[in-house]
């Protein structure tokens, strides 16, 4: 309830401040057509269009039609159409990507994969690197920009199989007033607000604020969601040479999270197998009088923008952030067989994680000509730093005399046990919970330079190049005794492990117009994934020992080979996109013949993609993708077999299907306005069966998912809007974890929102 209280102060003062700034001057419509925060040159028409022609990344040096790469933008009309919330459902709309949890199924934030490869470490908002674990929230997200297959030379460290751009909303020109209040089933109701105020002489400010709660759709006595959030910003010189922006954001949230759904148990090999048991839908074994999940991120950035000429700009960003993650949440663990006796175990994953980072970013982007040749190029240097401390939450159950393995076999287990068919989310809670803050410390530094160039050689052929540099350093700390699960110490306090590389990465593409609304293009572009991408943050494997931490392990390399083509139709109103690649991953770390860790694996995704956005007539919008992927595990190293024989023999997982990957998704959004008041749209969502290990002998099936919405124009400024998701109430999982258990998609959902824009 304190949170609960909180929240509504921080929004009443929020918004508050917002109508104040507003108080005595006039709005302008026509100013709140204009989408300055993405590009300056954003028209209206695209504001309002499932199509974006350009990047609001500066690294993107050329319009998306003559970029040799693949890359899907959720617009902020596709936001508002579907009413997403966080990114992992606007994610939803982008085929190719899965979702997947960390180590061991913890719930440490967003974790997509695109075109197969994890992309945890490889998110960046308005360019930079935001590689902390969190639950991002689309509030203060102007659009998604998604770019697949290896981008290093362009992003850094990571980048495996792409990267995910959020554009955030800061002030711009023009007075606007937007927002929105919404209510459903599940208990749902949200608040956002978005107010711009243009004080004159090249100032303007801009504050967008946000309040939620929701239970998890179909999930009755289950999984709940709590957050508030704001994001201010104020900008000085607009429309002059030099410009500065200042910019914070803040997101906090207080979770019950989901608990999943435990594998079958396969009695004779002892261990989970196949896809989830068959319990009813919206099941629940979490604890909610012991779970939680609570996030509290913070970033505060300094922009500086000066014109030396009319084609040639010098910029500074400066970005520091703070983040934490803890939480103690329910793993219904199946790994002692207890799932065979209708019972599941309700072990404790916990985590303490407090992270601090710092990024810079100097560049320089503009235009020259060599002779006939016409140059468009972004030049910089980066550097940054992410400090990361880790613990954990003692529990305990004095109550009990032993809390392990075998509890489901104790006569009264107090709650540790649930039954598998009917958990009681309710149990009283009688142990006790102790924080151990600051358990290990990783540090992470990284110094890069790069060049990107789009060379026109003539109206007909462009020529993309990039080349980039980075030193990547970083440094695991035992703060604390390191323990195993057998109890045993395996790391003193005090013990380092330290890893340092530098690497080049680089991508070529040329791309041949037939005409000036066609492209077609050949790319090739590399990546490289070093030890410790993830800052100590996610699911990168940075632990105690040795074999997984040491000094002579060389980044993993990746390479994309694309060949695709781009098309603008109908009067520049839609964009057809079609490409084949591939993916290659090699340097991939595994356990040698030795059972130490080398930079032996490999894997690799053949692909073909289909996309198309934008308006088919006036009145008729459309958004749609498909994407195949083939993959396969090429070499997965060895493994010791029989366990505890030290007598290493070939992976038997060769030549398996990638984990985490859909081998066919396809997307669809369309709307179509009955008349100028009335619009109606429609989704749907197909997946393909994905597995959660390498093995393939755990699995979650394939689906499909259909979404529906009707929006009323009650005047020009306010409109009424409802959405429904899931429509067919499908039961299906959207995650499909390595071990224990898979999670279980929201059931059918209803939200209706009032939106007005002024």
């Amino acid at each position: 309830m304190a949170f609960i209280k909180t929240r509504k102060k921080i929004v009443s003062s929020a918004i508050a401040s917002s109508l104040s700034i507003m108080a005595g001057h006039a709005i302008a419509q026509d100013q709140t057509a204009q989408l300055e925060t993405i590009h300056s040159e954003a028209s209206a028409e695209q504001k309002q269009s499932l199509k974006v022609d350009k990047s609001a990344n500066s690294k993107f040096i050329a319009p998306l039609l003559n970029t040799p790469k693949s890359v899907s933008v959720i617009s902020k009309q596709l936001l508002e159409d579907t009413q997403v919330t966080t990114l992992s459902d606007a994610l939803r709309t982008v085929p190719g990507i899965t979702l997947g949890a960390g180590e061991g199924g913890n719930p440490n934030g967003d974790r997509p994969f695109i075109r197969g490869y994890n992309s945890e470490s490889s998110m960046y908002v308005d360019g930079l690197r935001s590689s902390t674990s969190q639950n991002r929230e689309m509030f203060a997200v102007e659009q998604v920009e998604v770019t697949k297959g290896s981008a290093s030379a362009m992003g850094g460290a990571g980048t495996t199989g792409g990267s995910i751009n959020m554009v955030s909303k800061v002030a711009k020109k023009g007075d606007a007033l937007e927002g929105s209040v919404s209510a459903g089933t599940d208990a749902y109701k949200r608040i956002t607000l978005d107010a711009n105020k243009d004080f004159g002489n090249g100032i303007a400010a801009r504050v967008a604020v946000m309040g939620h709660e929701n239970e998890k759709a179909g999930q009755h006595n289950g999984a709940e969601y709590s957050r508030v959030g704001i994001a201010p910003s104020i900008t000085f010189g607009l429309d002059t040479d030099t410009r500065a922006t200042l910019s914070y954001y803040y997101l906090k949230s207080d979770d019950t999270p989901d608990s999943g759904v435990p594998y079958q148990y396969d009695t004779v090999n002892k261990g989970s197998a196949g896809k989830p048991v068959e319990v009813k839908p919206g099941v629940y074994y979490g604890w909610k009088d012991r779970d939680f999940q609570k996030q509290e991120n913070q970033n505060g950035t300094i922009k500086l923008e000066h014109d030396l000429t009319d084609n040639l700009t010098i910029s500074n960003t400066a970005v520091y952030g703070k983040s934490k993650n803890n939480y103690v949440i329910t793993q219904p663990d199946d790994s002692q067989g207890n799932v065979a006796n209708g019972q599941v175990w309700r072990r404790a994953n916990t985590r303490i994680t407090d992270t601090t980072s710092f990024t810079d970013q100097l560049a320089l982007t503009g235009k020259f000509n060599t002779g006939s040749f016409k140059h468009s190029f972004n030049t910089g240097v980066e550097y940054s730093r992410q400090d990361s401390d880790r613990g954990n939450y003692k529990v305990t159950d004095t109550n009990t005399s032993a809390i392990n393995k075998d509890s489901c076999l104790l006569a009264n287990s107090n709650g540790w046990c649930t039954d598998l068919n009917n958990p009681n989310a309710n149990d009283p809670w009688l142990g006790d919970i102790a924080s151990n803050r600051r358990s290990t410390n990783v540090t992470t530094q990284n110094t890069s330079l790069y060049f990107l160039d789009n060379i026109e050689l003539s109206p007909q052929w462009l020529l993309d190049v990039g080349v980039r540099w980075d030193q990547f350093d970083s440094k695991w700390t035992a703060i604390q005794d390191q323990t195993g699960r057998d109890g045993k110490v395996t790391d003193k306090a005090g013990t380092q492990y330290k890893s340092k590389s530098d690497f080049f990465n680089y991508q070529a593409g040329l791309t041949y117009k037939p005409t000036e609304n066609g492209s077609i293009y050949a790319s090739y572009a590399t990546s490289s994934n070093p030890v410790g991408v993830d800052g100590g943050d996610g699911s990168e494997g940075i632990n105690s020992g040795a074999n997984s931490y040491i000094n002579e392990l060389k980044p993993e390399e990746v390479r994309t080979m694309e060949l695709g083509t781009k098309w603008d139709l109908f009067n520049q109103k839609l964009n057809l996109t079609a490409a084949i690649f591939r993916t290659e991953k090699t340097n991939t770390r595994s356990t040698d013949a030795n059972g130490l860790t080398s930079n032996i694996g490999e894997t690799r995704v053949d692909g073909i993609e289909l996309g198309a956005n934008g308006n088919i007539t006036d009145k008729w919008a459309v958004s749609a993708g498909y994407t195949y992927l083939d993959s396969e595990l090429i070499d997965g190293g060895f493994v010791e077999a029989p366990k505890g024989s030290k007598n290493y023999q070939p992976n038997p997982n060769n030549g398996n299907q990638v984990q985490n990957v859909a081998k066919n998704s396809a997307t669809l959004w369309t709307t179509y306005a009955l008349t100028p008041a009335f619009t109606v749209g429609a989704g749907a969502v197909a997946m393909d069966k994905v597995y959660g290990d390498a093995a393939n002998t755990k699995w979650v099936s394939g689906y499909v998912r259909y979404d529906a919405m009707a929006r009323y124009n009650v005047n020009k400024d306010v409109n009424l809007q409802l959405n429904i998701n899931n429509l067919s109430d499908k039961r299906y999982f959207n995650k499909a974890y390595a071990s224990h258990y898979a999670t279980e998609a929201e059931g059918r959902s209803a939200v209706l929102a009032i939106n007005f824009k002024y």
